[in-house]
């Protein structure tokens, strides 16, 4: 939450055009707490923009008032204008007014959309509307900064378009506005001023600014409640009777760390379909029921943006409850009293990289980070889906770690305990195939609840699996990294990289944003339009769809009876040269391995190598989905 702090009269000066370096000596600040070094239009923006505020705050009688510039939110990248900190008038308690500045002179709805706007001569397409900027981020700061006890009556938020008049802006009132949101023009500056001095008195709000800064982070009880509602009435998290057992186990941890004031972490381990996404997602909504500060963190961009979609699907600060393993980097100790931590098996080495400022390069594991974060930190994951160098998440790490803090440590092994879906017969048969579990391949015997069959090639794949989609069952098509990937652009569709004879796909974009009929790659595994690209195993990892279509590639060989890693065959770039042989084969065999458990109604495989495809055929048997 860090800031450049200080009061309007100091910074009014900058107005004058006698006094330079403003915009240096927040340059200067954003170098020191990000490691980032300013744009010229930030630059510009901070000159332009900040003295205007202070002065109207010195003309408003508000000299006093303290400005916290480029705030930082909590557990985010993402930086407010300015906060302005005092007290209320009235009540003498702590009041903030969060000020989202513009320097536009006109803008204009996008194609009649209140949310979107257009801003002449900007570069970057439509923006979103700045009141709903401005409302999105008093909603965050309510609930995320524990020092901010009531958010409806100490939080005001405005977007304020200092060089704009009316008529030039007139579309963006169309929105409506409210406490949290509000719009004032250079037009409107004497309202602006009346409004400042509603919510702000004539005191010095030095106090008020070092009370939000000194603010806890924690989810607050009025998102803990919209949470619990949002979770707990969402079917699909209902848990099995079996499941109910795993699920206790947590809960009466997180009861006994709090009784003891001892951190205890639980370590929830299982393979695909076993239920840990499930429990985890219940285990938010019931504690956030209880009124227990609660953090659910992965590892995935796929998998934490559909998790924000699906549990926050009719609420967007619900999102905000989804992070990921590096967002907590600044945590303090106990910050949190439960950090759910989904894909466990995705935690990495260190959460420093490229863009990770200087002073927080120390080299700390990541799994110390999630560890100390919380009272009870619970991790849940399957161990065989390490499939990315310096992904380091298993059992025996954690555990480690777990106790050479002192901590108490619970484990819960699912498997034998319940499935959500799919076949523990097939996934034995994934395992012993590819050389994670002893006893070496064998043939397939069957499962009355799972097909698995092979395909003469890519297209036969195809067209047995879309029937499938027809009827309104999902499928996907994935393959191992074995193709090159061409760039994606928004102005051209993707192309047909991965070619096999006369067959041709594209990967899943790498676009955050959509295409036409192609959703974006973290989306991939879940939105219609999927099934039309081959996905990789970064985009299918954490998820499950109904049927599955692999394709085993030429670094996954069957040569002198048992299945071979060629690793100069594949091309994931993540397996760079200080990967070690040992380390590219474990890699590779847990990426088929992911792929290969997807489905949970059914499997159709066909390999690229003749030899290895006809040994597959001599286990599994013809094609065909049952």
């Amino acid at each position: 939450m860090t800031a450049f702090r200080r009061s309007a009269s100091s910074l009014s000066a900058y107005a004058s055009p006698l006094e330079k370096g403003l915009g240096e000596l927040l340059s200067e600040h954003l170098r020191f707490t990000t490691g980032r070094s300013a744009s010229p239009s930030e630059v510009r923006s901070w000159d332009r923009s900040l003295p205007v505020l202070a002065s109207d705050l010195v003309d408003a009688g508000l000299g006093d008032v303290e400005m916290l510039v480029e705030y930082r939110l909590p557990l985010s990248g993402k930086r407010v204008d300015v906060v302005l900190a005092g007290h209320h008038p009235e009540t003498n308690d702590h009041s903030y007014v969060v000020v989202e500045l513009k320097q536009w002179s006109e803008a204009e709805s996008w194609e009649e959309d209140a949310a979107m706007v257009l801003v002449p001569h900007q570069p970057g397409g439509p923006k979103l509307h700045p009141v709903l900027q401005v409302r999105g981020y008093c909603e965050y700061i309510g609930d995320f900064v524990s020092s901010v006890t009531d958010p409806e009556k100490q939080l005001r938020g405005v977007a304020y378009l200092h060089n704009a008049y009316d008529p030039a802006v007139n579309d963006l009132f169309d929105l409506p506005q409210d406490d949290k949101g509000r719009l004032f023009t250079a037009q409107r500056r004497g309202e602006f001023l009346s409004f400042l001095r509603s919510r702000l008195a004539p005191l010095s709000g030095a106090e008020s600014a070092d009370h939000l800064l000194s603010g806890r982070i924690r989810p607050g009880r009025q998102l803990m409640k919209v949470a619990a509602a949002e979770v707990k009435e969402r079917t699909q998290f209902t848990l099995l009777d079996e499941q109910r057992t795993a699920f206790q186990m947590v809960m009466h941890a997180v009861e006994r760390a709090h009784e003891e004031d001892h951190k205890t972490a639980v370590i929830i381990s299982g393979g695909p379909g076993s239920g840990k996404s499930v429990i985890a997602l219940s285990l938010l909504g019931e504690l956030s029921r209880k009124g227990v500060g609660t953090m659910h963190a992965t590892g995935s961009k796929a998998f934490t943006t559909t998790m924000r979609k699906v549990a926050g699907k009719r609420s967007t600060r619900v999102k905000e409850l989804f992070k990921y393993f590096n967002s907590f980097m600044e945590a303090s100790k106990n910050q949190f009293e439960v950090l759910i931590c989904d894909e466990s098996h995705r935690i990495r080495e260190t959460s420093a990289n490229r863009y990770t400022k200087a002073k927080l390069r120390t080299g700390r594991p990541q799994v110390d980070e999630l560890l100390s974060a919380a009272r009870v930190p619970v991790f849940l994951l399957d161990e065989h889906q390490v499939v990315r160098p310096g992904e380091m998440g298993t059992v025996r790490t954690i555990r480690e770690h777990a106790e050479a803090r002192g901590m108490r440590v619970h484990e819960i092994n699912l498997k034998g305990q319940f499935r959500c879906g799919g076949s523990e017969l097939y996934e034995e048969w994934v395992l012993r195939l590819l050389g994670l579990a002893p006893g070496g391949p064998v043939p397939w015997s069957g499962d009355d609840g799972f097909s698995l069959s092979m395909a003469a090639s890519p297209d036969e794949m195809e067209q047995a699996l879309r029937p499938a989609l027809e009827q309104g069952y999902t499928a996907r098509l994935s393959a191992g990294y074995c193709w090159p990937w061409s760039k994606a652009a928004k102005d051209r569709p993707l192309e047909n990289d991965v070619r096999i004879g006369d067959w041709e796909r594209p990967w899943n974009s790498r676009l955050d944003s959509w295409l036409p009929g192609v959703p974006p790659s973290a989306l991939w595994a879940t939105e219609e339009g999927g099934f039309d690209q081959v996905g990789c195993v970064y985009t299918a990892q954490g998820f499950e769809y109904d049927w599955s279509g692999v394709i085993l590639g030429p670094d996954l060989l069957f040569r002198d009876g048992h299945l071979v890693i060629d690793r100069a065959a594949n091309r994931d770039p993540a397996m760079g040269k200080k990967t070690t042989d040992e380390e590219a084969e474990a890699l590779i065999r847990n990426t088929y391995k992911v792929l290969l458990t997807r489905g949970m109604r059914g499997t159709v495989l066909y390999s690229t190598d003749p030899e290895t495809q006809e040994y597959l055929v001599s286990l599994v048997g013809g094609g065909g989905l049952s």
